[in-house]
């Protein structure tokens, strides 16, 4: 696995990021343990540099150290299990994403929880100018959109709470607000369904409904978003719930969906 060429151009080539991918992509190459000396020659860097960034990468959990040599450690493995993970799921849920907005003209999202907040994961279609909150890559708080009221309904008690506690409604009285949410997330699990009446941009409503693992817990959302007047909430909660547990089976089997099975 050679080393991306932009981490030895002259303006990254100095920094200490760039440093340490150059001795993490070392080990793409040759067997699972690599030395110091080994490290040096592969990279090209200073042996006092080496030496010094094998140590905060170890410290960091991406190396671990056995006597004199290094091999990858828990935290890239879970990041790359992590990456995978997040990829096929991706794959899974692009071609309803893209059915959604055909068939609807609006917004559809795949989002996951991170922490507190919602991160999406892609976005298919466009709001109008100066009304659109999201994008690929962006993040909202959980407790107001629907994708994360569908995500923490399907979840551990445990994450649920974390979430409430982080990210409790700022407005008259929290205990108030935290209790109103929980009746909230009752309500989707009876219904399948969340919703964001403009409770996270003024005029924007939404719709949400969790992807389910084969043990009933969400692994993440998909949704379709748009003007409140375009947001037929009864109409298009089917078509999306649907698409969640085509997106889960897909999922779970290793398969993907051909935009053609969205009905």
């Amino acid at each position: 696995m050679p080393v991306p060429a932009v981490a030895t151009e002259p303006e990254l080539e100095p920094s200490m990021l760039a440093r340490a991918a150059r001795i993490l992509y070392a080990f793409g190459s040759g067997p699972p343990e690599q030395s110091l000396a080994d490290l040096v020659r592969k990279t090209g860097l200073p042996r006092s540099s080496v030496h010094r960034i094998l140590n905060q990468l170890v410290a960091l959990r991406a190396l671990e150290r056995s006597e004199n040599n290094y091999r990858l450690g828990i935290g890239i493995l879970e990041l790359g299990g992590l990456a995978a993970h997040h990829n096929r799921l991706h794959e899974c849920a692009l071609p309803q994403l893209h059915a959604l907005h055909g068939r609807t003209g609006l917004a559809a999202h795949l989002s996951i929880l991170d922490g507190h907040e919602i991160f999406y994961i892609d976005k298919v279609g466009v709001l109008p100018p100066g009304v659109d909150p999201s994008h690929a890559g962006g993040r909202q708080p959980a407790y107001c959109t629907a994708s994360g009221k569908a995500i923490m309904a399907f979840s551990a008690p445990h994450l649920t709470d974390q979430v409430i506690a982080a990210g409790t409604p700022p407005r008259t009285s929290a205990t108030r607000d935290a209790q109103q949410l929980r009746r909230e997330l009752s309500q989707v699990r009876e219904q399948g369904i969340a919703f964001d009446r403009g409770e996270n941009y003024r005029g924007i409503h939404c719709l949400a409904a969790p992807i389910r693992d084969n043990g009933g817990y969400a692994v993440a959302a998909v949704s379709i978003t748009g003007p409140r007047d375009l947001v037929r909430h009864r109409s298009l909660a089917s078509l999306l719930l649907t698409s969640a547990q085509r997106i889960g089976r897909a999922f779970a089997s290793g398969r993907r969906y051909p935009a053609s099975c969205v009905t």
